[in-house]
């Protein structure tokens, strides 16, 4: 599109402009980046030699912190990193952490609950309440992902990864709302230390499902010879509203780096929303595979969609109807519906647990990574509605 930004292979900005590949200049050292494992005091990358990662070490010791360049800074200008693990390097899983969203003062401000602020890579290190679960329970030999290599891309900017702008929302509020460029960075690295990779999973879950079909097609075009699936957990809930899209998108600049498909040309703010990215993400790049997976009465998914003006008295009806709404584009997505009113499954014990209608979501989650045609499971009954 005219005026807007290329795809990240044909300009630098994944690798040039972020001084990464390169790394002549990014990650504030002389050799370009800046590591730390999740322990401090041992780093540890061990893999057969057929490139498997069945190691005699604790996997969990394998992540790598990155100290991302200067254009790259959270919310409130505090500095940006991001993780990666290398296992097989055939299969990777590039994650956007999820985290909330803000889009008015009384949201941004610094302190605000409504999203994180700080770069952590909480589920990869563990938190003080919990060891890593879900797929990054890398000493589960039941987890599908335990011997693929990872890019996590840590959340801290209030803008679903895509935003690039400096957004002033009153005197003594102002966000740097710049989540793309924080995680083109982290992309970057993908290409550079993933470049020959077969197989590359994008995800994430709540804030960080929202980007995983854009950045899939944009992997499908910078690996060309990969197969790209996509997952987008706990993100399904927010239909396409030409109104908010343009409102929210222009405090975000979410339509700065709208990549120079021939499948945007002439598309608008109005057109580029949350279901509009894997309808557009689905159109370019046709042979990338998609999926979601939604708890019909999501609770945070509810709260953020009154915030932001969506209308829809049942969310499950919502999410159902924003499927269609990419299928009746043209898009096929594979979808696995929940009960219930929890959030995310990524990340929780739940992955090993759930079962819908007799299907275990372990079970589909493999097939589907395994590259299997899965079919769309849905709860039936209330669906586990809260009630009064």
């Amino acid at each position: 599109m005219t005026g807007r930004l290329p795809l990240l292979r044909r300009a630098a900005l994944a690798a040039a402009a972020l001084a990464l590949v390169a790394g002549a200049a990014a990650c504030s050292s002389d050799s370009g980046s800046e590591e730390a494992s999740a322990d401090p005091t041992e780093t540890t990358t061990a893999s057969t030699d057929d490139g498997g990662a069945d190691t005699p070490v604790d996997p969990q010791t394998e992540w790598v912190e990155h100290e991302a360049p200067p254009e790259c800074e959270c919310a409130h200008g505090d500095p940006y990193s991001y993780w990666t693990r290398t296992a097989d390097p055939d299969k990777v899983v590039l994650y956007f952490q999820g985290g909330g969203a803000c889009f008015s003062a009384d949201m941004c401000a610094r302190g605000s609950d409504n999203y994180l602020q700080v770069a952590t890579g909480a589920e990869v290190t563990g938190s003080a309440s919990r060891e890593p679960s879900g797929i990054f329970d890398l000493n589960d030999p039941d987890n599908p992902f335990r011997d693929w290599s990872f890019v996590y891309v840590p959340y801290c900017t209030g803008d679903l990864h895509l935003g690039d702008n400096v957004n002033e929302y009153s005197d003594d509020v102002t966000v740097n709302h710049k989540g793309f460029v924080n995680a083109s960075a982290a992309y970057a690295t993908l290409l550079e230390e993933f470049g020959g990779a077969a197989e590359v999973f994008v995800t994430g879950s709540s804030a960080g499902g929202v980007p995983s079909p854009f950045f899939g097609a944009l992997v499908a075009d910078d690996l060309p010879d990969a197969q790209v699936t996509v997952l987008a957990d706990a993100s399904g809930a927010y239909p396409s509203s030409p109104p908010i899209n343009a409102a929210i998108g222009s405090l975000w600049g979410t339509f700065e780096n709208v990549p120079d498909w021939p499948e945007n040309e002439g598309l608008t703010p109005e057109g580029w929303g949350v279901t509009d990215l894997f309808v557009q993400a689905g159109a370019h790049a046709p042979d990338v595979r998609f999926a979601r997976y939604d708890n019909a009465y999501d609770d945070v998914q509810s709260s953020f969609s009154s915030l932001a003006g969506f209308a829809g008295d049942d969310l499950r009806e919502v999410i159902v109807a924003n499927e269609a709404y990419i299928e009746n584009a043209g898009v096929d997505v594979a979808s696995f519906l929940a009960p219930g009113t929890d959030h995310t499954i990524l990340g929780t014990p739940a992955l090993y647990t759930l079962e819908v209608d007799g299907t275990s979501f372990l079970d589909w989650l493999t097939a589907y990574a395994d590259g299997e045609d899965v079919p769309d499971v849905a709860c039936t009954g209330d669906c586990g509605r809260a009630t009064a």
